[in-house]
């Protein structure tokens, strides 16, 4: 489907001063800043993550403007205060990617996707204003597993990983020998989840060199926890029972009923 840049245009001033009436006039929207916005800006990224996993497009479009709006609002507070606009944001963006593909805009050849991955975050370091480390453009508040997953494909852009995927697993059967010592040796509580975490993130080393994203991952099992267990739950409220009545057997056999039922 080919880009009409015409239409595109159109729909975005009309979006631009469909906003410029709801801050001139709504209550709501003329007390929003950017820290007010911020949780409510994370929470329609994480809708839209949803609707993602789902692969349910419809969501997606909608989701999609909602996070949408949220940039186009953000630059308006910004323009009313002088700091900057949506033009500034999007040209800035269009430089940014510009410098950061070479390959496409300038003269440099690269063969592949990890030679692209490798040489952006080399661009990304020599850029001004930019954390001189190379794990220092991690947000720190990203959830734990993205955090650590962005961390590690990082330092694999800079050469600080396996040379075989394989050797992975070494790493992680040792993290779990070490979590299994704390736990019978019964260690205190904070050795106990260091080393979880380790195992934890020696995981999610592998999910990447395995081409998995950790999170989508395990968000398809949080899934299909759930609908597994609101069967059970369905199942034990036909039967004219509650979880109490039951005995942990006949929960295992409405659990695999439900997972029949998936195959």
């Amino acid at each position: 489907m080919n880009t009409d840049y015409t239409q595109a245009g159109k729909a975005l001033e009309r979006l631009l001063h469909i906003l410029d009436e709801l801050r001139e006039k709504c209550p709501w929207d003329k007390k929003q800043t950017f820290e007010t916005l911020r949780n409510l800006t994370i929470e329609e990224c994480y809708e839209l993550a949803d609707a993602i996993v789902d692969k349910k497009t419809d969501e997606v479009k909608k989701e999609l403007g909602d996070v949408l709006l949220h940039i186009v609002f953000y630059a308006k507070i910004a323009s009313e205060t002088g700091d900057f606009t949506i033009t500034d944001v999007i040209d800035s963006l269009c430089e940014k990617l510009i410098y950061r593909h070479p390959h496409v805009f300038g003269e440099e050849h690269l063969e592949n996707q990890e030679e692209v991955k490798v040489r952006w975050e080399e661009l990304k370091l020599q850029e001004k204003d930019r954390p001189k480390s190379v794990l220092g453009g991690v947000p720190t508040s990203l959830p734990a597993v993205v955090k650590a997953s962005r961390m590690q494909q990082k330092a694999r852009a800079v050469g600080f990983d396996w040379e075989q995927k394989e050797q992975v697993w070494e790493k992680v059967e040792e993290e779990l020998a070490e979590l299994k010592h704390e736990l019978v040796q019964k260690n205190n509580a904070d050795k106990i989840e260091d080393e979880f975490g380790d195992f934890m993130f020696a995981m999610v080393n592998a999910a990447r060199l395995y081409g998995i994203d950790p999170e989508t991952a395990l968000e398809r099992t949080n899934k299909k926890f759930k609908r597994r267990f609101e069967y059970l739950e369905a199942k034990t409220i036909m039967q004219g029972k509650n979880f109490h009545d039951m005995t942990l057997q006949e929960m295992d056999e409405y659990w695999n009923e439900a997972k029949a039922l998936e195959k």
